[in-house]
């Protein structure tokens, strides 16, 4: 397990002779492993550079990309996030959010997403969030519950999507 690097585009490659042949020699296995949970979309390496280096640069550091490497083959096999927000009440503390669990399916039976909760957890602790949240389907419920998270009832979640062009 290690933290999520701007090289897992191509999901590892080693710069060859130029850009133009990592990108056509490599594949965006990262990407597609992220398509296993939620639509990905069109993301060149430009966006995805973009996007990794904001999340990087944030000051404070508020994005936790955890990625599991298979030794053997170096491909990206599990990956989460946690968001740490800032917050003005609870002492101007910090909610943590885990979002985008995936595990590649023909990986599901490793037991890697209880390895991702249990470094997400522990890193959430070590960063003295005040509560952590993720939202997740039903059938899931069960697993999470393992880590301490609980429903917590009378609190509904609720979503608008701004996205239907992907």
């Amino acid at each position: 397990m290690r933290p999520l690097r701007l090289t897992d585009y191509y999901n590892g490659c080693v710069l060859a002779v130029t850009m133009i042949v990592w990108q056509l020699h490599c594949s965006t296995l990262f990407l597609q492993l992220l398509a296993d949970l939620t639509t990905v979309g069109d993301v060149s390496f430009e966006k995805f550079e973009h996007q990794f280096r904001a999340m990087q640069s944030s000051q404070p550091h508020n994005y936790y990309v955890i990625v599991v490497e298979d030794g053997r083959t170096s491909e990206i096999v599990a990956a989460a996030t946690l968001v740490i927000e800032l917050k003005f009440i609870h002492q101007a503390g910090c909610r943590g959010r885990v979002e985008d669990v995936v595990v590649l399916s023909s990986r599901r039976s490793l037991k890697l997403g209880v390895a991702l909760n249990t470094c997400l957890v522990a890193l959430a602790k070590k960063l003295s969030v005040y509560k952590l949240s993720l939202e997740c389907k039903d059938s899931l419920i069960g697993f999470y519950e393992k880590f301490g998270y609980k429903v917590d009832a009378g609190n509904n979640f609720l979503v608008q999507r701004f996205d239907s062009k992907i």
